[in-house]
């Protein structure tokens, strides 16, 4: 396209002839519709210029050397163009005159090579204030960001001062559409995004927080959970392949202590505890959070690690995340459950059908399931508590029915 093309174009000014009748040469750089002039530093007689061929007539010595310097200012430029184009980074006029006059601005740097400075101080972080994990998932957005910019842009970087709303916009459109990213996932990505940006501000490259209207998508916060009927259901029910058998005893486990996989997972002997008021209590540190909790072992999850007692170092056997996500879905489908089972709603019964559903308060719920904030559990269960209120209205409407 002709608007990308950069145009080099020397001109007099006849207005600011001075008293030895010369006038200043200047040149008209145009790039992508901008135009800009730059001061040659060269004067001559507007009689000895060539408009169109844009150089001194004069076959004299000055009128050869201002050619020549006029030919160096043309190279020098092209020069600063070709670099521009090399760094396959966003770019304009303006940065074309900086280049070529040898303007370094030190807190200048672009979004993919800024993040990747930050991914590696980051990974220096890990296993002191940063899990692999979490450092994953920051790498994870990352590649999302390099392969946006290509695809939107054509290029392999974009300049951290020209981000704006308009670019966090087009990549959660790209996310999503491209992606085929679920509006949490998108809200969690771009959070983490953000993340670098913040610190970009913080270091000078960034006069204003590029992102500061954003506001996340709306997600459908539903917590999906086995009913204390469908819990019974499942408890009640034996299983002749052992495999079933053991995945629905694991998930049962979970389903009184809530635990996450990991923790499940991990469950050492020493992590079982006697408490203050001298019973059996499961104390180890959350790995997502970091957070130490306390969990009661009750007596349904108490008889399941009874049953699996082993002189090993886990209380409990070792199975795949996701083979007990599989066998969960078969199991839900012998058992009559008509819903999406995996071993995270574990977690979501405990806190709602065994903790919430017998008035257990928010805050202690919060406490056992290890949330780093209880608004995190109000969030989450908020409509789990209006769902009990509702149903205790219900039982008081039907006894004043009665009377």
């Amino acid at each position: 396209m002709k608007q990308n093309r950069l145009s080099i174009r020397f001109v007099i000014n006849k207005a600011k002839m001075n008293k030895r009748g010369l006038c200043p040469i200047s040149c008209r750089l145009t790039y992508r519709l901008k135009r800009k002039a730059i001061s040659t530093g060269e004067f001559i007689n507007p009689l000895q210029w060539n408009a169109k061929t844009q150089q001194a007539s004069s076959k004299t010595i000055s009128g050869q050397q201002i050619n020549l310097q006029l030919q160096i200012i043309t190279a020098n430029i092209k020069k600063a163009h070709l670099q521009l184009q090399m760094m396959e980074s966003e770019f304009g006029v303006n940065e074309i005159y900086s280049k070529y006059i040898g303007k370094v601005d030190k807190k200048e740097d672009y979004v993919i090579s800024y993040f990747e400075k930050f991914l590696a101080k980051q990974f220096k972080l890990i296993g002191k204030d940063l899990k692999l994990s979490t450092w994953k998932k920051f790498e994870y957005v990352y590649n999302d960001v390099k392969e946006f910019i290509k695809s939107k842009y054509d290029k392999t970087d974009y300049s951290l001062s020209k981000l704006d709303q308009s670019f966090l916009d087009d990549f959660e459109y790209y996310l999503k559409t491209v992606k085929n990213q679920k509006q949490v996932t998108i809200n969690k990505g771009i959070q983490r995004f953000r993340k670098p940006i913040r610190v970009a501000l913080v270091e000078g490259y960034l006069v204003k927080d590029p992102f500061v209207q954003h506001k996340p998508g709306r997600v459908r916060k539903e917590v999906i959970f086995l009913s204390a009927d469908e819990l019974k259901l499942l408890e009640d029910y034996n299983f002749n392949q052992p495999r079933l058998q053991l995945v629905k005893d694991l998930f049962i486990f979970c389903c009184y202590t809530g635990l996450a996989y990991n923790e499940m997972s991990n469950l050492k002997k020493e992590h079982v505890i006697k408490g203050f008021d001298g019973n059996d209590w499961i104390r180890m540190k959350r790995e997502k959070t970091d957070k130490l909790i306390s969990v009661p072992l009750l007596a349904k999850a108490s008889i399941i690690l009874n049953k699996y007692q082993n002189d090993n170092e886990y209380m409990l056997p070792k199975f795949s995340n996701q083979k007990i996500n599989s066998y969960l879905k078969e199991i839900a489908g012998i058992v009559g459950i008509n819903k999406a089972v995996s071993h995270h709603m574990a977690r979501k019964t405990f806190a709602s059908t065994v903790l919430l559903y017998n008035d257990v308060p928010m805050e202690i719920v919060s406490e056992l399931l290890g949330h780093s904030s209880i608004t995190i559990t109000q969030e989450y269960y908020g409509k789990v508590v209006q769902k009990k209120v509702g149903l205790e209205m219900d039982k008081l409407k039907n006894k004043l029915k009665l009377e």
